[in-house]
């Protein structure tokens, strides 16, 4: 995983600074001044238990809002938000043996 994630994060950090322009969101800011992709607290692991597959499903969808490039998850198209939530077949295709339960609040 470190060689795959290595090789990954070297190609497109070259990349992105070719082909910096100042007009470009902020997304990529803090890795192209850092010089790093990967946040350093990444770790993986197996996901066990439906409470712990909850949580980082949670985590996913919510990202792209915290990141600030959308205002709600269903409005990130790279996500797998409204398959969970609408039933809705998307460009991220999700094959679940049991299907995961998300708990979603409207607010209104």
């Amino acid at each position: 995983m470190a060689a795959l994630k290595q090789s990954f994060a070297h190609r497109l950090l070259c990349r992105l600074r070719a082909q910096t322009h100042p007009q470009q969101g902020a997304l990529w800011n803090t890795p192209l001044d850092h010089g790093h992709i990967w946040q350093k607290r990444f770790y993986d692991f197996v996901v066990f238990t439906s409470k712990k597959r909850v949580e980082k499903l949670s985590y996913m969808h919510r990202n792209p809002i915290t990141r600030g490039l959308v205002l709600e998850p269903e409005q990130w198209a790279w996500s797998s938000f409204r398959h969970y939530a609408y039933e809705e077949r998307g460009p991220v295709l999700v094959n679940d043996s049991p299907k995961v339960v998300l708990p979603i609040r409207k607010i209104a």
